[in-house]
């Protein structure tokens, strides 16, 4: 078994919300084969109140999750990105800034729970189901062995992944 601690970036428009709790799903079910980032093409400015209750509820901590850009990955200094996942179809129809070093990207959308209208427990429901759906194909990812496979084969896998029924 490799070494190798991967670098992952989760895209989404707002970085609000689902981006937020890919980032930190995986990097609780990755158990340190991996250092999470999570950034958006135009950032909400704050961290949606019901992605940060739901991580809560997973025992995730929340400590210093900021709504960023996904500029400060595409700048010099930055973390050289191995994967790059867009979980919302916003972010996968938009022209991403250029990574360098060409991580390998795949599109893995799930449904807005902040799109969903109604009560607080509505709501919350709503956030909780597309962590569930975010989780599952985490787990898948966290369960391949990354370094026996080659190049296309991965991307076939982690694109595989992005398309799961949960």
């Amino acid at each position: 078994m490799s070494d190798k601690v991967y670098n992952a970036l989760f895209l989404c428009t707002g970085n609000s919300a689902r981006s937020i709790m890919a980032e930190k799903l995986l990097d609780h079910w990755g158990k340190g084969r991996f250092k999470t980032f999570s950034a958006g093409s135009q950032p909400a400015g704050k961290v949606n109140p019901f992605a940060i209750e739901t991580l809560k509820s997973h025992s995730l901590s929340v400590e210093g999750l900021r709504s960023k850009s996904w500029d400060e990955f595409a700048v010099e200094g930055a973390p050289h990105l191995d994967f790059v996942f867009t979980v919302c179809d916003n972010a996968a129809g938009e022209v991403c800034p250029y990574w360098p070093g060409q991580p390998m990207t795949a599109h893995w959308g799930v449904e807005d729970p902040a799109a969903v209208e109604g009560t607080d427990e509505e709501k919350l429901r709503a956030f909780k189901t597309v962590a569930r759906h975010l989780e599952n194909r985490i787990k898948l990812f966290t369960s391949l062995r990354l370094e026996a496979f080659d190049r296309l084969s991965l991307k076939d896998e982690i694109d595989k992944i992005g398309k799961t029924k949960d």
